[in-house]
């Protein structure tokens, strides 16, 4: 049995005025997202041909801010004597830690993580036991930056620091931009990417961005938008129970269809129409791939969880790669409920109980589909928490560590300078410890999207200040945790 037997999205008017980018968005996004989408019956001659090179990118977003101190620790006794004495009541027990066994090329320093995340322990040391599939990394202390910043920078009145420190939607809107600076036209990274890459790699009959988080402005480009789907698939006009003509939804629907393909004298109202045709039918085109596509194939067992429904269908949807036309492609998924002001070790425990299991299912069946070689997969989230307790929980702070993994990824390394975990040392700004990142987003996500097909030409219009921490004249990447053998050549 197909693990998603759910019928067919109804696309109710809420849904379809979310789709299109309204509600909060406002018109003019709306038109914004539908002047992206192509005409869907260039589907026909989507295929690639056999052979063709595809990648993935996979943007796990963690909402809310994950305390990544207690998620990875530091094991030898001098930094745990410094990690206990900062965290307190909220210092996880040595014993308790999953021992991570670094390669060659990390940091040399031990680590342990979360007792919750016994996967990925599995997956930086070895997936499925195997030494040589060292499929995950951490990158330690990332954060949004403009440029490289120091302490006494942070408390100097003249330099350039991100906007709305310790922000949700301000940092949040910071890792998808990579515009820590703010702007006065805002685009996601991934979606600038999509500007440079989309056109010259896929045949253009389906959007490359793939969004099962809503709307968003990570995938958001000059000529790009998102294209939002759900876990069961598209977001479409059909559903269980329509082909009754006094059904609600179809009654509704069939005058949504009937207004769309009227002939508008005014250019706005015809323009929208169009467009808005253009949308659907794409969705349409999309399902019609999505619903084709056999379950069976997929015998890597997934938890019983959202988060691992998104992954599945985000598994589908890179398997569907050459009937969608797509040598290059972007997924954004996301999992909430990081904001631990209180309950933390109780709550996070659940939550990675949830989220790790999700991802190591994931890796696996793109192993079993041989996709591993094609898929990077990232875990940011909009900052990490303070060391220090307020009593049962943390409070919003600004460098953390992140997760990437995949095949492509050098894994079983730490990347990075690990930051002292004592309160008030010279990574700390005060106010709880809040660490200052000793990396720019810039760097890590410049590794991804030289594995991606960027050039270093076009690098500088994908990451504008990536040029603040790193020389682009050369080859070398930033941080290196991509394997080199992968690049494109």
């Amino acid at each position: 049995m197909k693990r998603n037997e759910m019928k067919a999205n109804e696309l109710t008017r809420r849904d379809f005025m979310q789709q299109a980018g309204c509600g909060a968005f406002g018109t003019a996004s709306l038109l914004s997202t539908l002047l992206s989408l192509n005409m869907a019956n260039k589907a026909a001659a989507a295929s690639l041909n056999p052979g063709d090179e595809c990648r993935t990118l996979v943007c796990i977003f963690l909402f809310g801010g994950i305390d990544s101190f207690n998620l990875v620790v530091p094991t030898d006794s001098t930094r745990y004597a410094d990690y206990q004495a900062s965290r307190g009541n909220l210092a996880l027990s040595q014993n308790s830690l999953l021992a991570l066994n670094q390669t060659s090329g990390g940091d040399g320093m031990s680590y342990g993580v979360h007792p919750g995340a016994a996967q990925v322990q599995e997956m930086f040391n070895g997936l499925g036991g195997d030494a040589q599939k060292r499929r995950l990394a951490f990158i330690s202390n990332v954060g949004t930056l403009i440029q490289p910043t120091t302490k006494s920078d942070y408390q100097a009145d003249n330099h350039p620091l991100p906007k709305s420190l310790f922000s949700h939607i301000d940092q949040t809107e910071q890792w998808q931009t990579s515009l820590p600076q703010g702007g006065t036209q805002l685009t996601g990274w991934a979606g600038r990417a999509a500007d440079v890459l989309h056109s010259s790699l896929n045949t253009e009959a389906t959007s490359m961005s793939v969004s099962f988080a809503g709307n968003n402005i990570f995938q958001v480009g000059q000529s790009t938008e998102q294209f939002v789907v759900t876990p069961s698939g598209a977001l479409t006009f059909t559903g269980s129970g329509q082909n009754r003509s006094d059904h609600p939804l179809k009654i509704k629907n069939d005058a949504i269809t009937s207004l769309m393909e009227q002939e508008y004298g005014n250019l706005v109202e015809r323009a929208f129409a169009q467009l808005t045709r253009k949308s659907v039918d794409e969705q349409a085109a999309f399902q019609q791939v999505f619903s084709s596509f056999d379950d069976d194939q997929i015998t890597t067992p997934f938890p019983d969880t959202y988060i691992a429904d998104q992954l599945y269908s985000a598994l589908k949807a890179i398997a569907m790669r050459p009937q969608l036309g797509l040598r290059r492609q972007t997924i954004l998924v996301s999992y909430g409920g990081w904001d631990h002001h209180g309950e933390l070790l109780q709550s996070q425990d659940t939550r990675l109980r949830e989220l790790v299991p999700a991802m190591h299912a994931f890796q696996q069946g793109l192993e079993e589909l041989n996709l591993q070689d094609s898929v990077v997969s990232f875990c940011p989230s909009e900052f990490a928490r303070t060391l220090r307790s307020n009593g049962q929980g943390t409070d919003h702070a600004w460098g953390g560590n992140t997760m990437v993994f995949g095949a492509p990824v050098l894994g079983g390394r730490m990347y990075g300078t690990f930051p002292s975990v004592a309160l008030e040392s010279n990574d700390d700004v005060g106010r709880g410890g809040r660490l200052i990142p000793t990396m720019s987003v810039d760097e890590m996500f410049a590794d991804m999207l030289r594995w991606f097909g960027v050039s270093n030409a076009d690098l500088p219009l994908v990451l504008p200040n990536l040029g603040n921490f790193h020389n682009l004249s050369g080859n070398t990447l930033p941080v290196g945790f991509i394997d080199p053998a992968t690049l494109p050549a």
